[in-house]
C-alpha cells in the first residue's frame, strides 16, 4: 500500500494526481502547511520536514517530480510514461523535471515573500515572479504545436508542469498566462483524476483510498 504525506495543493499534489491518474490504491495523510512547524511529529517520518513524503514498501521518496517518474515507470505500461527507446523519451524527462526545477522553484520565493512573510522582501517576490513568467514562455512555445507537451497526449510531464500552473493560480500569476497556456491549464484541471485529487485532499481519510 502506497502512503502519501500531503498538504493541500502543495508539491505533493503532483503525486496525488499521478496516483489518481494511474488508479493506484493509496493511503493519504493530510497535514497543515508547513508541516515541520504545524505538525512537528512529521519530522519522524521525514527529517527534512518537506513535502511530499511517499512510502511504497521499502521505498521512501521526498522529491515530487521523481516520485511521479517512479510511479509512472514502475507501473508501466500506462499513458503517463514514455519508454526509453522512444525518440521523445528525453523530452519527456526534461519536461517532467522542468516543471519542478525551472517553474516551481522561483514560485516558492514568491510564496514565501508574498504570503508567508509579507513585507519582508517584496522586491524578491516581484523578481522571481518575472523569472517564472519568462521561463513559462518555453511552455507556450511547445503548446504552439500540440495540446500537450509530449506526443500530443497527456503524460506525467503535464502533471509536473501542471502543478506549477496550479501554484501560479494560487499566487495570482495566472492572469498573465497566454491564451495557449490558459487553454492548456483548463484542459489539465478538467481531467477526472485532477478533480478526484482535489476532492481527496479535502478530507483526512483513515482508510486506504483508491480511484
Amino acid at each position: 500500500m502506497i502512503e502519501l504525506w500531503h498538504c493541500p495543493d502543495a508539491r505533493s499534489f503532483r503525486v496525488l494526481w499521478a496516483l489518481e491518474e494511474l488508479g493506484l490504491p493509496y493511503k493519504l495523510h493530510l497535514m497543515p502547511f508547513p508541516p515541520r512547524v504545524r505538525q512537528p511529529a512529521y519530522l519522524e517520518i521525514n527529517p527534512l520536514g518537506t513535502i511530499p513524503a511517499m512510502q511504497d514498501g521499502a521505498t521512501f521518496m521526498t522529491e515530487s517530480a521523481a516520485i511521479v517518474q517512479y510511479l509512472a515507470t514502475r507501473h508501466a505500461p500506462n499513458d503517463l510514461v514514455i519508454q526509453p527507446d522512444h525518440p521523445t523519451y528525453g523530452a519527456w524527462l526534461n519536461w517532467l523535471h522542468f516543471g519542478e526545477a525551472t517553474l516551481t522553484f522561483p514560485q516558492t520565493l514568491v510564496l514565501r515573500y508574498r504570503q508567508l512573510e509579507p513585507g519582508r522582501a517584496e522586491h524578491v517576490a516581484d523578481d522571481y515572479a518575472k523569472w517564472f513568467m519568462s521561463r513559462l514562455r518555453h511552455v507556450d512555445r511547445a503548446l504552439a504545436e500540440d495540446d500537450y507537451l509530449c506526443l500530443g497526449r497527456f503524460t506525467a510531464a503535464d502533471i509536473s508542469v501542471g502543478y506549477a500552473l496550479l501554484l501560479a493560480e494560487q499566487l495570482k500569476l495566472s492572469g498573465r498566462f497566454t491564451p495557449a497556456i490558459q487553454a492548456y491549464w483548463a484542459r489539465l484541471k478538467s481531467r477526472p483524476a485532477f478533480l478526484a485529487a482535489k476532492l481527496a485532499q479535502k478530507h483526512d481519510l483513515s482508510e486506504p483510498l483508491s480511484s
